[in-house]
Parts: C-alpha cells; sequence; structure tokens
C-alpha cells in the first residue's frame, strides 16, 4: 500500500487499502443484498477505535473527483503490518423523485463490485462517539436496524475478546425487514452466536410485520416486550445507550421509550439526562 500524498478539502490525509475479500451475509433468496468487505492498510497514520467511521472515497460523478460517504467499522485489528477492517455493505438504489427511475447507489455500489486486490481511498478515522466505557461493570443497551447493527459488531467483539469479559449488562436490540436479513444473526452469517454463552449478553431480534410492504422492522415492540430490563439500564448509574441506523428509526424508539418511561414529559427529560451527561450516543444515516 502506498502511503497518503494528497489530502481530502478539510486536510484530511487521503488513505488506501486493499480488499481482501468480499462475502455476502445475507441469504441469496433475500432481497436485500448486503456485503461483509475486509480492507487491509499499511498506513501508520491510521488508528481507528471501535464505533469509528470511515470516509471512503468512491469516485465521483458530473465533474467531482470523488463521492464521499461514512461507513462504521463492523471489525477492526490492529497488526505488526497495518490494519485490517470491515465494512458492512448494502447494495442501495435510489428513486428519482422527478423521472420515476430507479438508479444505483454510487458508494455502495462502487464498494459492492469492487472484487479483491482492488483498492478503495479513504480517509479517517471519523471518530464517532461509540467508545467503550473504562468501567467493565456498566450497563450497555444497543439498539440498530439494518447495517446500523455494524459498529455493535465491533463493540461486542472488543468487550469480550479483547477487555476479557464484561461484567454489565450488554443487551443488542435490532431489526431488519425479514428474518433472512437480520445481519450476523442468518444462516450465512451467525457471529453474534460466538457470544450468546456469554452470561452478561443478550440479543433481540425484531422484523416487520408487514415486509410486502415494506413496513419497518418492530423495533418498538422488541424494546416494550422487554421494558423492565430497558428502563434498568437507562436508569444504572453511567450506563450507554448506543443507537445506530437510518434516521427515521429513532420515531420508533421515542414510541417505546414513552410508553416505558410512562409518558412523553418523563421520556424527554430521561433522555435529556442522558445527552447531557454523554451517555445516549447516536450514529445516523
Amino acid at each position: 500500500m502506498s502511503h497518503p500524498v494528497t489530502a481530502t478539502p478539510g486536510n484530511t490525509p487521503i488513505l488506501t487499502a486493499q480488499l481482501l475479500s468480499s462475502e455476502r451475509i445475507t441469504p441469496a433468496t433475500s432481497r436485500e443484498e448486503v456485503l461483509q468487505l475486509v480492507f487491509h492498510t499499511d498506513d501508520p497514520g491510521f488508528a481507528p477505535d471501535a464505533g469509528s467511521c470511515i470516509r471512503v472515497l468512491a469516485p465521483g460523478e458530473y465533474g467531482n473527483r470523488y463521492h464521499p460517504r461514512l461507513y462504521s467499522l463492523a471489525d477492526l485489528e490492529r497488526t505488526s503490518g497495518g490494519t485490517r477492517f470491515s465494512l458492512c455493505v448494502r447494495r442501495c438504489y435510489f428513486i428519482d423523485e422527478v423521472n420515476g427511475e430507479q438508479y444505483r447507489g454510487v458508494a455502495s455500489n462502487y464498494l459492492c463490485d469492487l472484487k479483491p486486490g482492488s483498492s478503495i481511498e479513504f480517509s479517517g478515522p471519523v471518530d464517532y462517539p461509540f467508545a467503550i466505557p473504562n468501567a467493565p461493570a456498566t450497563d450497555l443497551l444497543m439498539i440498530g436496524m439494518g447495517t446500523g447493527i455494524a459498529p455493535f459488531r465491533s463493540l461486542i467483539r472488543q468487550i469480550y475478546e479483547k477487555h476479557g469479559g464484561w461484567k454489565g449488562k450488554v443487551r443488542l436490540f435490532h431489526g431488519a425487514r425479514t428474518g433472512l436479513e437480520l445481519l450476523y444473526h442468518n444462516d450465512i452469517n451467525n457471529d453474534l452466536a460466538n457470544y450468546y454463552d456469554q452470561p452478561t449478553f443478550k440479543a433481540f431480534q425484531a422484523v416487520s410485520p408487514r415486509p410486502a410492504f415494506d413496513a419497518p422492522a418492530a423495533i418498538d415492540q422488541s424494546l416494550q416486550q422487554n421494558a423492565a430490563e430497558v428502563w434498568q439500564i437507562v436508569n444504572s448509574p453511567g450506563s450507554r445507550v448506543y443507537v445506530a441506523g437510518l434516521k427515521p428509526m429513532l420515531e420508533l424508539i421515542d414510541k417505546a421509550m414513552i410508553g416505558i418511561a410512562g409518558s412523553a414529559e418523563a421520556w424527554q427529560a430521561k433522555k435529556k439526562e442522558l445527552d447531557d451527561s454523554g451517555r445516549w450516543l447516536e450514529m445516523l444515516y
């Protein structure tokens, strides 16, 4: 790998990484194509932590050199020869509101079409606030939908493999359109099963009640079904609440938490308390 010789407009060095592998982690029968891409960079200036993002600099369009997009690190491993990291990427399409035509998402399709041996340009890490607390007795509540599970996969691995275990509760709530699309929870890739024997870890899955109509996953119902434990963690001293995924999921989370707290006023007061103390942490796109 070459080292940075140029910089982004914000004067952030541009780095390069080589694609080692690209593996689909949703079944072929699923309409959602999600890949796990493993990269390696030997640049000594790249020093991410669990929960960090990178800014992938996909080739631009319409005269632009780059089409930048943020991606969370789904895994991270530092070696004597550099850094290996993984991205969880869903192949995206969008509908033009003017002509109704469907177009390929620039960055996601660029990444999904890459072949092992190819190189990408990127910058970072972009330090989003998904740091692991120093106190291993801290209770952690993780809520994600779709590829929002990526930073949690990284955090959970760091907690149990690098920190030698975790004494506090670790609760993961994750949603997808169907069971086939529950990332790291399906027959193709079930990485999170590695931690089911940890006494402090539990995972709860939610799927859409009407997947044919693209109704969102019922993450609110999953939270409400575990209301007592969710509220205990929210009120536990020093606890952290991590939220990752598409911005509309916040409406579902607020809906559930209002019911758990007893009123909108009670939930807003508690959420402000968490936010003001740095214990409510979001990574939304």
